[in-house]
């Protein structure tokens, strides 16, 4: 679909970026640009008015609610239970699933659903929880490579802000175009990597912020009253921000396992967590805040960032809810959990479809690549019960 126009800051920042031999593209958002005629799940394009987060009724903005439940549905084979935490994988005969078992939220009741095959897709996290929690020995269930709960990543993280004197005291206007960035800032550097030149071996983007609204503090000057709602209108649309999202290379201090003693309300053992960056990480994050403060500066803007050490600006691990691996894809049993369709190797019929799956964590916000591999492994999967394979 064609992207959105570049609002006024982003052209901003688009030519102070390029200026500098840093690139620009269009950013790539799951909200329609245009009209999405489908007899079963209609959408429609952006009309620029409302907050994403909040759902979108006309389903400009992709959720599951909007598209892919309606055309689920529509086959007349969809059964959703409500109130339903899974808690386990039920086991029956020649090593398959047999189903699972869960807790009804309202009653607190046990009940099992058979199937002839069994898909987790409950997110990075629940769905090693689930694995680890389903296995009568403790070791957890396909985990015979021992990599279950391992190579845990998350995007590295930090922002930067800067007030635009260019930008100040604007005539106001609508601003608000679809949700989110309208460009991005891919990483340009790779051939440096290549080279040696760099001291972090991965790359990152950077997400565009800036538009109408309540200024940065820092921007504002120490007035009150009427001079001060004066500086708050003249400062609002005047602070652009760059944000940093980075690949994490896994590690072995960052990793998920069942905590011994802490279980949740169902009685169902709770994961705890072990996270550690890494010197690459900081070092990335170092090198991207001397990025968005060169933008800045071609910007002639006035710099809001405290001068702290990058470990100190960097998000923890597990805030930006970029949770990957766990249970990787691989091409030997012997080093990962599943294979590049998401069965494991352990149970044929047991397929992960979620972000547990990723051997490593690119700085790509992932959805739309789970989303990718999901079908993928779904193709996979009715090839096989057609089949006759999982009978």
């Amino acid at each position: 679909m064609p992207p959105p126009k570049p609002r006024v800051p982003e052209m901003l920042i688009t030519a102070a970026a390029e200026s500098l031999g840093i690139p620009v593209r269009a950013a790539h958002t799951a909200v329609l640009t245009r009209d999405m005629p489908d007899k079963v799940a209609p959408r429609s394009a952006c009309f620029n008015a409302t907050p994403c987060t909040r759902g979108c009724t006309i389903g400009a903005m992709f959720q599951t609610t909007t598209s892919l439940l309606p055309m689920a549905k529509a086959t007349g084979k969809l059964r959703v239970v409500t109130d339903a935490m899974v808690s386990r994988v039920v086991m029956g005969g020649r090593g398959r699933a047999a189903g699972v078992e869960y807790i009804d939220r309202k009653t607190g009741q046990r009940h099992q659903v058979k199937a002839r095959a069994v898909v987790l897709a409950a997110g990075t996290g629940e769905t090693t929880r689930l694995l680890l929690n389903s296995a009568e020995q403790g070791r957890g269930l396909a985990n015979s490579s021992g990599q279950l709960g391992r190579n845990l990543t998350d995007s590295t993280g930090a922002s930067f802000r800067a007030f635009i004197p260019g930008l100040a005291g604007r005539p106001r206007y609508n601003e608000d175009g679809i949700g989110g960035q309208h460009i991005y800032i891919p990483f340009w550097q790779y051939e440096q990597q290549k080279r040696g030149e760099l001291d972090f071996a991965r790359g990152y983007h950077f997400e565009i912020g800036g538009r109408f609204g309540v200024p940065a503090e820092a921007a504002l000057p120490r007035v009150w009253g009427k001079d001060l709602k004066q500086a708050v209108r003249n400062a609002s649309g005047a602070t652009i921000g760059l944000t940093l999202r980075g690949e994490m290379i896994p590690n072995k201090d960052t990793f998920c396992e069942i905590d011994p003693t802490v279980k949740d309300r169902f009685g169902i053992p709770v994961l705890r967590f072990a996270f550690r960056w890494s010197k690459h990480e900081v070092n990335q994050v170092a090198h991207g805040r001397r990025a968005a403060h060169s933008v800045f500066k071609r910007l002639n803007g006035t710099i809001l960032d405290p001068d702290l050490p990058p470990e100190q600006i960097m998000t923890a691990g597990g805030e930006i809810i970029h949770e990957l691996g766990t249970a990787r894809m691989g091409a030997d049993p012997k080093s990962s959990v599943v294979d590049s369709y998401g069965q494991t190797w352990d149970v044929d019929n047991v397929v992960l479809m979620d972000g547990a799956t990723f051997a490593s964590g690119p700085h790509k916000n992932p959805t739309l690549t789970i989303l990718a591999l999901a079908l993928r492994a779904s193709e996979r999967l009715a090839t096989r019960l057609s089949s006759g394979a999982l009978a």
